[in-house]
């Protein structure tokens, strides 16, 4: 059917009686619809009535089934301007959700009665902790609060200036980790950075009891730091952006552990961040490494640690730069100690989510977010090389790739993502099976009933790093007494002699020099760490 669309353009009311005809009958022929269409017009003719000069023209009839759309531009203009009627409270706070109930001005005026019991109204860092207590924070608070309040340029601070201070703070910051950030941060800074920690924790070095035996041996005081500084943002830095934010603060332990510092005299108790234990263990295997002992290792050098148990493909990738800061690895291919303090965690504790991070960066070369198959097979290319030097027949890697696959369970199929090796609580089986030739024999020979139980404890049990940790400073103590006794004459006693625990060292000083000579005598052919 063929219809003008001229006629239908001039003429609005043929057009709303057509849609009306259209819409009143079901279904409608074309032929029968034509006919209609030709009765309905010529009715139109006839009693359209005559126009005379003069004569109004009629209004236009309406039709309710007309398709013209009413004009819909008043009406939007209504909704719009309306106010709205819900209130939509505030949900989020990005510097701690306000506490209408403190009383601020009374902790104030508790601060300002403090100082005036104190010489000359002027705290130095030692008093500043009794200002820390009354405003309700953690002792080793008071390093970062003597810094924001000037104390820093003169060697103390007066009431004025740290009430204004902390006023401040407490009208902008309403959480611990918001306060925790403004007083350590640079200036217009929100997150800080490795550097930012350094006065906090030389105060810990400083004044906490069971580090008192360091002060004969500053010389490793930076590596003490650097160490603490380097477990810091392994743990809390999840971004990986070098950058710790309020929000990742919150969601780490970190503030809950600075607190236990000022309850627990053993440090070593405080498995997290700042055990000495660790960091002597840590600090012991990279100056085995280190044999010209600039505090930087190279490729060949990394590649010695555990009797070579890592392939040289991931090696290679760590000094790629895939996990690694700065410039200095990718040009000169040299491995800072702070770098390292990252490797020996990952390597000895792969279920670490970190550690996951850290191994998964190494093995997507292409860097595209999915180990493919292919890459799989490069890693495992190699441990079937050394496989074969040793007389070990190796599984065939379509084989390996099957058990592989049904060890992860990927989501898709052919790609293993991040989220497969976190969600499979299996990820240190996966990874040791393409470059840790010595874990993965372990493995192989190990129980898989065994296996599964581990993975479903989920009791407190410590980490694998902590069970590294213990176990090499017990070797490490058993040998430096050994050599200690030796030098002494007195060798013969050896075994009778129990290894020095770190909580001893405080308390026995002819036993503390068989660590602490050790480190000085490393740490005195060392430059100081270059923080980074």
């Amino acid at each position: 059917m063929m219809i003008k669309e001229t006629s239908l353009r001039r003429d609005p009311d043929l057009r709303g009686e057509l849609a009306f005809l259209a819409r009143g009958c079901d279904f409608v022929l074309p032929s029968r619809f034509k006919k209609r269409l030709k009765s309905f017009q010529q009715t139109q003719i006839q009693n359209k009535p005559e126009k005379k000069p003069g004569t109004p023209l009629p209004p236009t009839a309406t039709f309710p089934s007309s398709p013209r759309p009413l004009s819909p531009v008043p009406h939007v203009n209504n909704v719009v301007n309306a106010p709205l009627s819900v209130n939509i409270p505030q949900f989020y706070f990005p510097e701690g959700l306000p506490d209408a109930c403190s009383n601020y001005e009374q902790t104030l005026s508790k601060i300002e009665t403090a100082f005036m019991d104190i010489e000359d109204q002027k705290a130095d860092i030692y008093e500043m902790g009794k200002i820390a207590k009354l405003c309700g924070c953690p002792l080793y608070w008071k390093a970062p609060m003597f810094r924001a309040a000037g104390g820093e340029r003169t060697g103390l601070v007066s009431a004025p200036s740290f009430i204004a201070m902390w006023r401040k703070l407490l009208n902008d910051h309403h959480d611990d980790a918001s306060k925790f950030i403004c007083l350590l941060a640079k200036p217009s800074c929100s997150s800080l950075e490795q550097e930012d920690f350094i006065p906090l924790l030389q105060d810990v070095v400083d004044t906490h009891p069971g580090l008192t035996f360091l002060k004969d041996a500053p010389e490793f005081h930076s590596r003490y730091i650097t160490t603490v500084i380097q477990r810091i943002f392994y743990t809390v830095n999840r971004s990986w952006s070098g950058k710790i934010t309020s929000t990742e603060i919150r969601k780490s332990n970190f503030l809950q552990t600075l607190a236990l510092l000022e309850e627990e005299e053993d440090i070593n108790q405080i498995t997290d961040y700042f055990s000495y234990e660790h960091f002597y263990v840590i600090y012991c295997k990279f100056w085995e490494l280190d044999s010209d002992h600039d505090l930087y290792i190279s490729q060949a050098d990394l590649s010695r640690y555990n009797d070579q148990a890592s392939s040289n493909r991931i090696i290679e990738r760590i000094f790629s730069g895939a996990v690694t800061r700065g410039k200095t690895v990718q040009k000169e291919g040299r491995m800072s100690y702070a770098d390292f303090v990252w490797f020996l965690i990952s390597e000895e504790d792969k279920r670490n989510p970190t550690s996951i991070e850290y191994w998964f960066r190494c093995m997507d070369v292409d860097g595209d977010g999915v180990l493919s198959m292919y890459e799989l097979e490069y890693f495992y290319e190699e441990q079937c090389e050394r496989m074969e030097a040793m007389g070990i027949e190796p599984l065939p890697f379509h084989d390996l790739l099957c058990q592989m696959l049904d060890l992860v369970k990927p989501a898709t199929d052919g790609k293993i993502t991040l989220r497969d090796l976190k969600r499979c609580r299996m990820a240190h089986i996966f990874y040791d099976t393409f470059f840790n030739l010595e874990k993965y024999l372990d493995h192989e020979q190990r129980d898989p009933f065994a296996v599964q139980k581990d993975v479903e404890n989920e009791g407190p049990e410590p980490s694998d790093w902590d069970r590294f940790a213990a176990e090499e400073y017990e070797t490490l103590v058993a040998e430096e007494s050994a050599q200690a006794q030796f030098q002494e004459g007195s060798f013969e006693d050896y075994e009778t002699e129990e290894p020095v625990s770190p909580s001893e060292i405080g308390n026995k000083g002819n036993k503390s020099k068989i660590v602490t000579s050790s480190l000085s005598e490393k740490c005195g052919k060392l430059q100081s760490v270059d923080e980074e």
